[in-house]
């Protein structure tokens, strides 16, 4: 347990009924968190009723009466304070996205990092909300255009990345004027609780409503109210393919806005001017960093026939380095799954590389005995396939890696990579600069994030993260994603005693 990280987060005192940083209590089921890496209960919370949502939705539209009156600058100041808090918080909130989602801590303390990062990132955009200011055809006129905040920004979280994802949204929308809805994973509760008390810290020090933040715990129903709800005009949804175009049709349905970021099958490339060392460590990390549970793991590793056997031996050859087990210790390099459901979907999806042809390398199978007492450690597999086999066209949410032989030039590896129905994260491995050049043209890689020499996972702060087709086309974070949360106007301004009409139209009166 980590009990002196909870108290210091404020979560010490988490039980049935424990309020969430706002002036009201939920009033729902109970959600017990177990800690996947001990199986042990780190607390209580209870989910949102509908009574309850309406009451976060009242707090949220009432705070926005403010909050879009606060001018821009002074929003990147609130943000810049909360920066300032996960500096001081950050050991302990880095512990608890370990402890709680069974990441690694130096992933956990990456995570926080990445939370601090856009928040610099959204202070200096604050700063840099720019509009256009267009010649108007009409004499003594002027046309121009800005933007304005949407209003509440709905954001459906997922268990991986339990508060660097509610993150990317909530710090740019803020500094867009927007109030931000929050439902967590309920796999991953505390997390949120502790994230909304910080930032509640930080607007109850500014006299801010506390509505320009909301946290509501709940399973999928929660989502659904969101989902349908008219007063929330942007639902950000982060989480598998199905699941997203749930959202996407209940969000189009009302014509509301809907940011995507859904599944990816993400391969590396590795071509015969490849470098052996940098492909190792890029393609391990890749497959089993988080076990496997980020969305842009590398799940296929696309490998020439002329090197296919050396770079298969240097990757099995470094799995057996791999140590797997609590995540808190830092000197293990895999942590567990999220579940036990998590557990058996893995292990179906390696009974179906079985039925459906592949050739198993390095062998599965979930470990036992001192140590793995949850249940949810499993070791990581390497599996022989071809890329059309069924069970490698879906995303498995696990560390398992498929090898994937290719012939001729690197455009029939580049039709392999492109050959699912995900789009998110890819990247080749290679010394050879037009090889490199071809992947990175609109001949090339057909995903959202594509790489030369580094992996398929991780992203840094300042460029738009998000892929293509199944993965939802949607963009957070980085570059000019701050537009999504907002909407945009234009204005013509007459400043003349004559009212000439556009095209040259005449209508005399």
């Amino acid at each position: 347990m980590i009990q002196e990280e909870l108290k210091r987060l404020g979560l010490n005192e988490i039980n049935e009924g424990t309020s969430t940083g706002q002036n009201w209590f939920s009033n729902g089921e109970i959600l017990e968190s177990y800690s996947p890496a001990d199986g042990q209960l780190i607390g209580k919370v209870k989910a949102s009723t509908k009574e309850d949502y309406e009451k976060a939705i009242a707090s949220a539209q009432e705070a926005f009466k403010t909050w879009r009156a606060t001018p821009a600058p002074l929003r990147g100041e609130i943000v810049r304070q909360f920066g300032e808090k996960l500096r001081a918080y950050k050991a302990d909130l880095g512990k608890l996205v370990s402890y709680e989602m069974g990441k690694s801590y130096q992933e956990g303390l990456g995570e926080v990092q990445e939370m601090i990062d856009i928040c610099d990132f959204a202070v200096g955009q604050s700063r840099q909300l720019y509009g256009l200011t267009m010649h108007s055809e009409r004499p003594g006129h002027r046309m121009y255009e800005q933007y304005h905040p949407l209003g509440i920004v709905g954001v459906i979280s997922a268990f991986n990345f339990p508060v660097a994802v509610w993150s990317w949204n909530a710090a740019l929308a803020w500094v867009c004027g927007d109030v931000v809805v929050w439902k967590p994973s309920e796999k991953t509760p505390l997390c949120g609780v502790a994230c909304q008390k910080i930032i509640q810290e930080v607007l109850k020090e500014n006299n801010l409503p506390e509505g320009i933040s909301v946290l509501i715990n709940g399973d999928y129903k929660i989502g659904e109210l969101m989902s349908k709800d008219t007063r929330v005009p942007l639902v950000s949804a982060t989480g598998s393919t199905r699941m997203g175009k749930i959202v996407a049709q209940e969000v189009a349905a009302r014509l509301g806005k809907s940011l995507l970021e859904l599944g990816g099958n993400n391969a590396i490339i590795v071509t015969p001017d490849s470098d052996l060392k940098m492909t190792v460590i890029g393609a391990v990390f890749g497959a089993v960093g988080t076990a496997g549970q980020r969305c842009t793991s590398t799940r296929r590793l696309i490998i020439h026939e002329s090197i296919y056997d050396k770079v298969k031996d240097a990757i099995v050859a470094a799995y057996g380095q791999l140590r797997i087990g609590n995540p808190l210790d830092q000197n293990n390099h895999v942590g567990p799954l999220i579940d036990k459901d998590a557990v058996n979907t893995y292990l179906a999806a390696l009974d179906k590389v079985k039925e459906q042809g592949g050739n198993i390398v390095v062998e599965g199978g979930v470990l036992e005995g001192a140590g793995y007492e949850s249940g949810c450690y499993v070791k990581p597999a390497i599996a022989e396939v071809k890329n059309e086999l069924e069970i490698v066209q879906h995303e498995t949410f696990a560390p398992i890696l498929y090898l994937i032989k290719y012939s001729g030039d690197v455009e029939n590896a580049i039709e392999l990579q492109n050959g699912v129905a995900q789009g998110l994260s890819s990247a080749i491995m290679t010394n050879n600069l037009r090889e490199a050049e071809k992947f990175l043209s609109a001949a090339g890689s057909d995903c959202g994030i594509a790489n030369v020499n580094i992996g398929t996972s991780g992203a840094e702060i300042g460029g738009a993260f998000g892929g293509e087709k199944e993965t939802g086309g949607g963009r957070e974070s980085g570059s000019d994603a701050w537009k999504i949360y907002m909407r945009r106007q234009t204005n013509t301004i007459n400043y003349t005693t004559n009212l000439p009409l556009a095209q040259g139209i005449k209508f005399d009166l």
